[in-house]
């Protein structure tokens, strides 16, 4: 059975997600909403209390100011402040993509809020040594996409990310008609989301200073990718070694079964 709740926050009303009893875990993305979790979180909720939220200014929680861009930092003390509201923590905590900056701001500034952080795949260009040209090649993408060429902007920003998607599968993804809900929330990404997550630096030395509740996360078949680099360039810094997970940079949607069984042998291991 799932929960359905909202909490209020500084200038924004966060919609959250509740299944399942026993330690807290919390699942989170960023666009990913709530729903993208639904079927991990269903499998994991059989012995953990799971959260999952929509971050502010996707799908149900809105935010005061539309124009408000969405940092790490930001959505971090959005997260400690559901834990806190749960009451249940402190919280492993999964983040994934935009979502793994989340976590990581969250272990820097409420290492009190968690017990375990796995930051799968973070974008995080700042720590490469070709950030200016991904920064520069990001600051493109979004030109592009809020000048109206959608395609074009997915299409540069596959090649960024180091994806190969071929134009067929762009046109089918993204062209034609869609979703409204899924464009405004697309849209978001793009002009206040987006720039603000890959822009992001670490603090590394707090990072250091919480690295035994740390795990880097990189999906098996997401080598060469940028989030494969970055998360690596992450695990050099902090003196960890990275931990393969299934799949790629969306293996928790590919095959939530496998993903799943994964990730609790994980969480059963830190847990000890």
């Amino acid at each position: 059975m799932t929960s359905v709740r909202t909490l209020r926050v500084p200038d924004a009303r966060l919609h959250y997600e509740l299944r399942g009893s026993g330690p807290l875990v919390a699942l989170v993305g960023a666009p990913m909403d709530a729903a993208a979790f639904e079927p991990l979180a269903d499998l994991l909720a059989a012995d953990r209390t799971v959260l999952t939220t929509d971050p502010r200014g996707i799908g149900r929680s809105p935010v005061d100011d539309p124009e408000q861009d969405s940092t790490p930092p930001l959505r971090a003390d959005d997260l400690a402040r559901l834990i806190a509201e749960v009451g249940a923590g402190p919280a492993t905590v999964f983040g994934t993509s935009g979502g793994a900056c989340t976590v990581l701001a969250l272990a820097q500034s409420h290492p009190e809020r968690v017990s375990t952080v796995i930051a799968h795949e973070p974008p995080l260009d700042q720590i490469l040594p070709d950030a200016e040209a991904l920064l520069k090649a990001t600051d493109d993408l979004v030109a592009t996409y809020l000048d109206g060429d959608v395609i074009g902007a997915w299409r540069k920003f596959m090649a960024t990310s180091g994806i190969d998607l071929p134009d067929p599968v762009l046109e089918q993804m993204f062209g034609g008609e869609r979703d409204p809900r899924q464009v405004a929330d697309e849209r978001r990404w793009f002009a206040h989301e987006m720039l603000e997550t890959v822009r992001w630096t670490p603090d590394l030395d707090a990072l250091r200073a919480v690295r035994e509740r740390l795990v880097i996360g990189i999906g098996e078949a997401s080598a060469g990718q940028l989030c494969d680099r970055a998360s690596r360039a992450l695990a050099a810094h902090l003196g960890i070694e990275p931990t393969l997970f299934p799949g790629d940079h969306v293996g928790f949607t590919d095959d939530p079964g496998r993903f799943a069984d994964h990730l609790r042998a994980l969480l059963d291991r830190t847990s000890v």
